[in-house]
């Protein structure tokens, strides 16, 4: 059962997939540790913080906003590393690069659910992504590819 924030409402695309927002938060220019959240379904597990868009909602804005409720951070957001889809759920998840300048020492989700958040190497996030949520190493794989490009 998949449980729904009170008064969440989901948007779709034209295709039928549910639009979605994420952020790799990295810790400074060097973009070599990203901030993971615990999710909200196995709290022992380790996910990208994102969400669904609200309607009229841009992807960069909802990225910022499911960022802030999620890991209670802040920062400047950057590049779009892509859309990515994510056949088996039927999502299409827009992904930004935010640089953190600002971490709340309380925020919704940690109130709330009780979420936590942690910083990783790359390598270290690609490996307990792998665990979980498979589908988001992609995201560090083209983060770091990026980064290897002049």
């Amino acid at each position: 059962m998949v449980k729904e924030k009170p008064n969440s409402t989901r948007t779709y695309d034209g295709e039928g997939f549910r639009r979605r927002a994420a952020c790799l938060c990295v810790k400074n220019e060097d973009e070599n540790e990203v901030l993971l959240v615990s999710s909200s379904r196995a709290p022992e597990k380790w996910i990208v913080p994102g969400g669904g868009l609200e309607p009229d909602e841009e992807p960069d804005i909802a990225a910022i906003r499911e960022v802030m409720e999620e890991a209670g951070v802040t920062g400047t957001l950057g590049r779009c590393l892509g859309t990515f889809e994510n056949l088996e759920r039927k999502h299409r998840t827009s992904v930004f690069v935010l640089v953190v300048t600002e971490e709340k020492e309380e925020w919704e989700d940690s109130k709330n659910i009780g979420r936590k958040r942690q910083w990783f190497t790359l390598e270290k996030a690609m490996d307990v992504l792998a665990v979980h949520k498979p589908v988001q190493c992609d995201y560090i794989k083209l983060l770091i590819k990026n980064d290897k490009v002049p």
